[in-house]
């Protein structure tokens, strides 16, 4: 397997600065990419929008996004990919998500909860055939908009799309629909079960999945959380490693569950990402081969 470690920011960089202080502590320990979030209600840069600065301060380097994918205007959306992709080289890795679930988010994104996994499944095959050069459409059937296509394409033919998530009807969507998947918050234990009903959903559907399309978002906390607060505690501690050699020994357990892509994240901003990322390297750079 070939085994990636690129770095989330998650919402954090708060200015052009931080952005920069990030991108040259990723290029400087050889780790693999960035990955930025997209939340709406959430402090922070529109996602898509920040890799294309990126790209164009940081030429070569690779860029991620988890982006929304419900709500979206989809011709819109598979613009804004392809020009990224573009403007990257071909180095546009993207996951696509439902949303939050919870408080202001649950409003901003525009569709209802029960009704985001249909939403998913009417838009990403038609986000997909624009991507590959089809005719401009909407998710149903009856949005097809006629005259024109996507132009310029992504250099990537095909954009990988991934998407996330543990739910039994997330994974049964991510064999059927989804180029590889990267679930969060979630044990090597049930990563590896949650693997075993992708890759069935995929033979189901006539399809194979690529192995090495298997990841993890891998949240790490310096310092185990006082009971009852903190992000850790409330996201459950068991699939938060504490220190960076639980995060270590976390990777390890994922790779012998058959997994190669991470994005890891620091759950709290550090005050410093040039010697965050320094001491990241340290302790898990040497696991990417």
């Amino acid at each position: 397997m070939r085994v990636r470690i690129g770095i989330g920011v998650g919402t954090a960089a708060a200015s052009p600065a931080e952005l920069d202080e990030v991108v040259e502590g990723i290029r400087a320990a050889a780790f693999d990419s960035l990955w930025l979030s997209e939340v709406l209600t959430a402090p922070g840069f529109d996602p898509l929008a920040a890799l294309a600065y990126v790209a164009g301060r940081f030429p070569g380097t690779k860029v991620g996004a988890t982006a929304l994918l419900p709500g979206r205007n989809l011709v819109r959306l598979a613009k804004q990919l392809a020009t990224v992709d573009q403007l990257s080289g071909g180095r546009l890795l993207v996951a696509l998500v439902p949303g939050l679930a919870t408080g202001g988010e649950r409003r901003a994104v525009g569709v209802p909860v029960p009704r985001r996994g249909d939403a998913i499944d009417a838009a990403l095959p038609a986000l997909r055939r624009m991507l590959a050069g089809g005719p401009l459409e909407g998710p149903a059937s009856t949005d097809d908009i006629g005259d024109g296509a996507l132009a310029p394409l992504p250099v990537q033919q095909p954009l990988d799309l991934w998407l996330g998530g543990m739910a039994p009807a997330s994974l049964e969507r991510c064999g059927r629909l989804a180029d590889g998947w990267l679930p969060s918050r979630c044990t090597p234990e049930a990563a590896a079960a949650g693997r075993a009903v992708v890759v069935a959903a995929a033979a189901r559907a006539g399809r194979v999945i690529d192995p090495e399309h298997f990841g993890a978002s891998i949240a790490y906390a310096r310092r185990r959380p006082t009971a009852g607060t903190g992000s850790a505690t409330a996201n459950g501690e068991a699939a938060v490693p504490v220190g960076l050699g639980a995060l270590r020994a976390r990777i390890l357990a994922f790779t012998e569950a058959g997994f190669s892509k991470f994005v890891i994240r620091p759950l709290d901003p550090p005050a410093s990402w040039r010697a965050e990322l320094a001491e990241l390297a340290e302790a898990v750079a040497d696991l990417q081969r």
